[in-house]
């Protein structure tokens, strides 16, 4: 399975350098996100872009991730533009249950703001306990 990764402080882009998420590659893939979650990575972006095919593997591989990183901080799911991957997710209803964002781009903005959002309440609820 090829990938890219992009890690930064607050981030890791995932980049699926794959035209199938499948049954092939899906194991390869949980094995790299439980990697990813040992090595610290609060908050984490999956690139689908150049994804044309997914079947029920790759999708419970993203299932996977959502599950990991809920209890870490967040997992954004972007790229998602081949028409058969959206109508899977649509049918398969991930799309009411995922953090669905359609660029990296916007992806990071949305990390920033949940971060800053965080930030503010933690600060709001240590000023309140006074």
């Amino acid at each position: 399975m090829k990938f890219t990764l992009d890690k930064q402080e607050r981030y890791t882009v995932f980049k699926l350098e794959e035209e199938q998420l499948n049954s092939l590659s899906a194991p390869q893939l949980k094995s790299e996100l439980v990697i990813l979650a040992n090595e610290g990575v609060i908050n984490l972006i999956m690139d689908l872009s150049n994804v044309v095919f997914v079947d029920s593997s790759g999708l419970s591989a993203i299932l996977t991730a959502d599950r990991i990183w809920k209890g870490l901080g967040n997992f954004v799911l972007t790229g998602v533009a081949h028409p058969n991957v959206k109508k899977l997710i649509e049918i398969s209803r991930l799309n009411t249950v995922l953090n669905i964002i359609p660029t990296v781009s916007e992806s990071i903005d949305y990390i920033f703001m949940d971060e800053i959002e965080k930030e503010l309440n933690d600060e709001g609820e240590s000023d309140s306990d006074m």
